[in-house]
């Protein structure tokens, strides 16, 4: 009996750390990110998740040339947002935005919003200095 509670025991707890490993790949801004990059991005929104451990947007942004890009935007936690005041609803596919961010260290067309503005300069969404 004894024997059968901590093989039963030590099965739980190894389900519970397989359960916890995708936490351990999270990445700091700075790993990801580069501060001395800023960007300014202007674009349509063309879909939203807005889901934990970071929101994600995608943006399709028009270059000079007329070609159109799609972006990934990474943003804070719903949590930190929801703080600052951020709703599910703050972006809406189909809303033109600017973003301003920084770019990735690594990843073509990807950034980590600061500050998310409506066509008419109305700020959506603002990480305020949270930049884990």
């Amino acid at each position: 009996m004894t024997i059968r509670l901590i093989r039963n025991f030590a099965y739980g707890f190894g389900l519970l750390l397989l359960m916890e490993s995708p936490s351990l790949a999270h990445h700091s801004f700075a790993a990801e990110y580069d501060a001395n990059k800023p960007v300014t991005l202007k674009g349509v929104i063309a879909k939203v998740e807005w889901t934990n451990p970071h929101i994600r947007f995608y943006m399709d942004v028009k270059n000079p040339g007329g070609q159109t890009t799609r972006w990934e935007i990474s943003g804070p936690s719903v949590n930190a947002l929801a703080r600052n005041g951020g709703k599910k609803d703050s972006l809406r596919i189909g809303e033109t935005v600017t973003v301003e961010g920084f770019l990735a260290r690594n990843v073509k067309n990807l950034a980590n919003m600061r500050i998310v503005k409506s066509a008419d300069g109305k700020i959506l969404l603002d990480r305020i200095g949270d930049q884990s």
